[in-house]
């Protein structure tokens, strides 16, 4: 439950947070930046990551000069696509083993069977797509390894999605992050980004119920 707490906390004042990040370790804190976004993306083990939301905050603050919006793109985006390789490889080697045992280093098979049913519903696209999915997003592209995507396509689409989801969303942060009206409720807009992302996923367990329930 703290781990819980703490979580929402960050989301709820992310702003805040990687301001004070930024006041603690100056140019440092890019590093912080690059880390949360590549684990994140790069190991299954924490898809609870803020990624969507983290991003927009990082435009705002980029907008308000805490973070440089020039460096900022290109470290966020070597940041999601080296973190998906990653992802790639180890669904590669261990995807088969984790997925029979259905449990390992707290990987849950349910969020791979949601992340498989996104993949073979959306195919290749997904890689794209699950950019904008929570937890999904984390476990696409280690599906993708476990069945053996080609890694020249998964890397094409890791590449396409990647800058798509970081230039669109710190982008809209920068652009829109000094309107006082989102400045001053970054909390809320945090709320409002995971609530839009996090509507594929319902939708798609409501169609499974009709489905099972026919």
């Amino acid at each position: 439950m703290e781990v819980i707490s703490i979580m929402v906390d960050f989301i709820l004042h992310v702003d805040k947070h990687l301001l004070n990040i930024s006041n603690m370790l100056g140019i440092w804190a890019y590093v912080i930046l690059f880390l949360v976004i590549f684990c994140e993306t790069g190991l299954v083990v924490t898809p609870f990551l803020p990624g969507d939301s983290f991003l927009f905050a990082t435009g705002v603050l980029a907008g308000i000069e805490i973070f440089d919006i020039r460096a900022l793109i290109p470290l966020l985006i070597i940041a999601a696509i080296s973190g998906d390789m990653v992802n790639y490889w180890i669904g590669k080697q261990l995807g088969d083993k984790i997925y029979r045992r259905g449990k390992l280093l707290f990987i849950n098979k349910n969020h791979l069977d949601k992340a498989q049913a996104f993949y073979i519903k959306n195919g290749f696209k997904a890689i794209i797509l699950a950019r904008f999915v929570p937890i999904v997003r984390t476990f696409a592209p280690f599906v993708a390894g476990m069945s053996n995507m080609p890694y020249a396509t998964f890397t094409r689409y890791n590449v396409i999605g990647a800058f798509i989801w970081v230039i669109g969303f710190v982008v809209a942060g920068y652009l829109f992050g000094t309107i006082p009206i989102i400045a001053n409720n970054i909390g809320v807009i945090s709320i409002i980004i995971v609530v839009i992302s996090v509507v594929p996923l319902i939708l798609e367990f409501v169609a499974n119920r009709q489905e099972k329930k026919k």
